[in-house]
This record gives C-alpha cells, structure tokens and sequence, in this order.
C-alpha cells in the first residue's frame, strides 16, 4: 500500500498538477483585442478572406529566399500544430514579382507538411504599405517591404495579441527569427484564441 501510494506522489500528481495549472490558463485567459476592425483583403484580392477565419498575418517581402528561415520557424512550430483546425490560415502577403521564389518555398514546405492552408496574396507597394498601417502597431515595414512578425487576426478581424507582455509591454506580433518567441509566447496565444472559439461553439451548441 505505501508502494502505490509513493507513486502516486512522485507520478500521479505532477501531471494532475501541470494538466489543472495548463488548462486554467487556456480555459480562463483571453487574448486582448490591439487593433478592431482590420480590413478585409478585397483591395487586395477576392479570393482570400480573414473574415470568419483565425488568421496568422505575415509580410515577406523582397528577397523570399533570405526569409526561408522564418517560414520554416513558423511551419515547425505554429503551422503544424495547429493546421487542422478548421477555419485556421497562415496568410502571407508578398510583392508581386516575387512568384517564382514563393512557388519554390511553397515547395520546400510541402515537404515537411501540408501546405494547403499557407495562402500568399501579391500586392504592390503601396498597396501593402496601406494593409500593413491600418493594423496600427508600433512596429515598421522594412525597405524590401517584409517583416519578421506575423500578427494573429480573429474571426471578426480584429488583431490580438498582449498588452502587458514581460519583455516589450504591449506585444502586437511574434517574431519569426525567434524560436523562443515562437515556442514560449505564440504558441500559447494560438491556443488561448483556439480555446475562445472552441468553448464559444459549445456554449452556442448547448444553448441549442
């Protein structure tokens, strides 16, 4: 009896613990809304669209190839977790012209997964300066037009991410370079927006 009982303090208990603790955050933590009302994509393109979509939000730029590394950051540890939720898209905004070195990346992850939610949008310029202001955050386009962020979008456009992050304060977007910021801050934000509309549709349902 004191056998089953010692294991159960060293094994039992810990996960008990790390479950209740990990899902009281995911459960109860709600990610704040930074930005409300992002533009559709229609100035843009028709056949992409965020409403009704969790969308992660990047920009590319020039030199696609020198951003490899990011998107593969971003397919190991946020893609492939999470690509089989239903209505969850990576949207990837590009200049136009840059269509074969997307066409060869999209290659290259579609050896490491399933691609078919990894969505590129080509803009001009000034179009993609224009998207990327109206998100009105403390971050900036660099000359070639790309960005190591991406940006979560919920299903009502609006941009969410951290208002009181330990490192920079309010935190609109994760960045890509970082395998950290992507492991220990956005893969946990993905799961607490994931949660909202999880216990949202099951609410809806047992209203019903």
């Amino acid at each position: 009896m004191k056998k089953v009982f010692v294991m159960v303090v060293l094994f039992i208990l810990p996960i008990v613990a790390y479950l209740f603790f990990a899902s009281g955050v995911h459960n109860f933590g709600r990610l704040p809304t930074l930005t409300k009302s992002v533009s559709e994509l229609t100035a843009i393109t028709t056949d992409i669209r965020l409403e009704d979509n969790i969308t992660i939000l990047g920009f590319l730029g020039h030199q696609v190839e020198l951003k490899k590394g990011n998107a593969f950051n971003l397919n190991q540890k946020i893609y492939k977790p999470f690509h089989e939720f239903k209505d969850f898209q990576f949207v990837i905004i590009v200049p136009l012209g840059e269509e074969a070195a997307v066409e060869a990346l999209k290659n290259e992850l579609a050896n490491l997964a399933d691609i078919k939610k990894w969505k590129f949008v080509f803009a001009t310029e000034p179009q993609i300066k224009t998207f990327f202001t109206q998100l009105k955050t403390d971050l900036n386009l660099a000359s070639d037009l790309s960005t190591p962020y991406v940006f979560v979008i919920d299903k009502d456009r609006n941009l969410r991410g951290r208002t009181k992050d330990e490192d920079v304060g309010t935190k609109y977007g994760f960045n890509t370079s970082s395998v950290a910021d992507l492991n220990n801050k956005m893969e946990d934000d993905v799961k607490i927006i994931l949660a909202e509309y999880r216990m949202a549709l099951k609410k809806n349902n047992a209203d019903r």
